[in-house]
């Protein structure tokens, strides 16, 4: 079974349903996005390792915690740029990779264009790949950083399918996903139904 977390929270699942509804504006889609990014963020690093400082308060000094791993935020360009802003939410001090990533629309197999990432040894890697159709896109990203040192690798979904999740999941064991949903199916074009449409094209506003 692929190890995947559906995050299930009424904000999720609120956000969620502002992304699916075709009356939802460029505007607010880009608003629902970047908080749905925030929570599905706050899943992913759960588990983040931490370590104990002090710091002073107006009045005294306090034990506190602070994350003890870096982590690099890779949005998979360009739909990926849509849930950025809520990762900063969360962590802001998460370094940025890029990686560009494209659909050959015959064969439906991800074809690389662009890299550019900082060191990832050590570092937990979020992949932000909002939609996870038949996995391709989100597998090839994975393939290309898991091999760099990371010590774990997580893909961020909006929408998934089990078709996407088992993918990365044989392709690449031990990728953790977090997804808002899985949807049943794609039809004949490979986009998720019922979906949401095109995340990127609804992200920037690019309608065909």
């Amino acid at each position: 079974m692929p190890d995947v977390t559906v995050v299930d929270h009424p904000a999720a699942a609120a956000m969620l349903a502002r992304l699916r509804d075709e009356e939802t504006g460029p505007e607010a889609f880009r608003d629902a996005a970047a908080r749905l990014g925030s929570l599905l963020a706050y899943e992913a690093t759960r588990e983040l390792p931490s370590r104990d400082v002090v710091v002073s308060t107006p009045v005294g000094t306090a034990q506190a915690r602070v994350p003890a791993r870096r982590v690099v935020a890779v949005p998979v360009l360009r739909a990926g740029l849509g849930l950025l802003p809520g990762v900063h939410v969360v962590l802001p001090e998460a370094e940025v990779g890029m990686i560009g990533l494209e659909r050959d629309e015959d064969t439906l197999e991800a074809r690389e264009y662009y890299r550019k990432v900082p060191p990832l040894e050590g570092a937990w890697v979020l992949i932000l790949e909002p939609m996870l159709a038949t996995g391709g896109s989100a597998s090839a990203a994975v393939q290309v950083f898991a091999g760099e040192g990371a010590e774990r690798i997580t893909v961020l979904s909006v929408v998934a399918t089990e078709r996407g999740l088992q993918r990365v999941t044989d392709d690449t064991p031990g990728t953790h996903v977090v997804t808002a949903a899985v949807d049943p199916t794609l039809d004949d074009r490979g986009f998720v139904v019922p979906g949401l449409g095109d995340f990127g094209d609804r992200v920037f506003f690019t309608p065909r």
